[in-house]
């Protein structure tokens, strides 16, 4: 399955293929984190679904689960073997070597340029503690989109100037023709979620299940949903 990111996609995230069907008509996409989920390579053998999956096997560093040793960079690589695989997640972090007792990133390098071939490849770095100073913003930004489709960046706003922080960073790095995935993590970011695609985020990720949120502020996939529709209506008939 293919998967473009010219355009906003909403991935819903789940860590049981089964759900599926309840995202068909609000979501682009399905985000399958394999770090959660029981037998993730099983899982995907048996997957039958519409929705394109973008395949995620987060480390514990980086808000997942998943042991940071090779084997997970090897279940990412037998999961871009999957026809409905579009996209696959890798961490910034692990392609420059900064986390001590991590995967190899000449691994991780070597998954992304075997990757490239098969699906889009989504760089991303999440900050759960704050937001960095809008130069690092946009240094994180490059660097991601120096190496795979998008470049995806969570932080964690304290405050609406965070919010302000990333938008302007996500807007200038989409004039400078780069595609990004941007959001704010946090009660104080989560509008950022339906705000962001407004200044060029292409990626957007909403649980199936409210209950099953994988990131602190996180809307149902229902609520995204909507407010991307109709946030976007509204930007389209000002244009008009």
């Amino acid at each position: 399955m293919d998967l473009e990111f010219s355009s906003f996609v909403l991935a819903a995230a789940t860590t049981d293929l089964a759900d599926e069907p309840a995202a068909r008509g609000r979501a682009d996409a399905v985000e399958f984190r394999m770090d959660l989920a029981t037998d993730p390579l099983d899982a995907l053998a048996g997957y039958d679904g519409r929705l394109p999956l973008v395949a995620t096997n987060r480390p514990t560093w980086e808000g997942g689960e998943a042991d940071p040793g090779v084997e997970r960079v090897d279940r990412l690589r037998a999961a871009v073997d999957h026809e409905a695989v579009a996209a696959v997640d890798v961490e910034l972090a692990a392609l420059a070597g900064e986390i001590e007792g991590a995967v190899d990133p000449e691994a991780a390098a070597a998954l992304v340029e075997d990757a490239a071939s098969e699906a889009a490849v989504v760089v991303s770095t999440h900050d759960f503690e704050g937001t960095p100073h809008c130069d690092r913003l946009r240094e994180l930004l490059a660097e991601a989109a120096a190496w795979g489709d998008v470049a995806k960046l969570a932080v964690t706003a304290e405050g609406p100037g965070d919010v302000l922080d990333l938008l302007a960073v996500t807007w200038r790095a989409t004039t400078r023709g780069e595609t990004v995935a941007t959001m704010a993590m946090g009660e104080a970011g989560r509008h950022s979620r339906a705000v962001a695609p407004l200044y060029g985020s292409r990626i957007g990720y909403a649980p199936v299940d409210p209950a099953e949120a994988t990131a602190p502020g996180q809307y149902d996939l229902g609520t995204l949903a909507t407010l991307v529709e109709r946030l976007q209506s509204g930007e389209r008939g000002r244009s008009a």
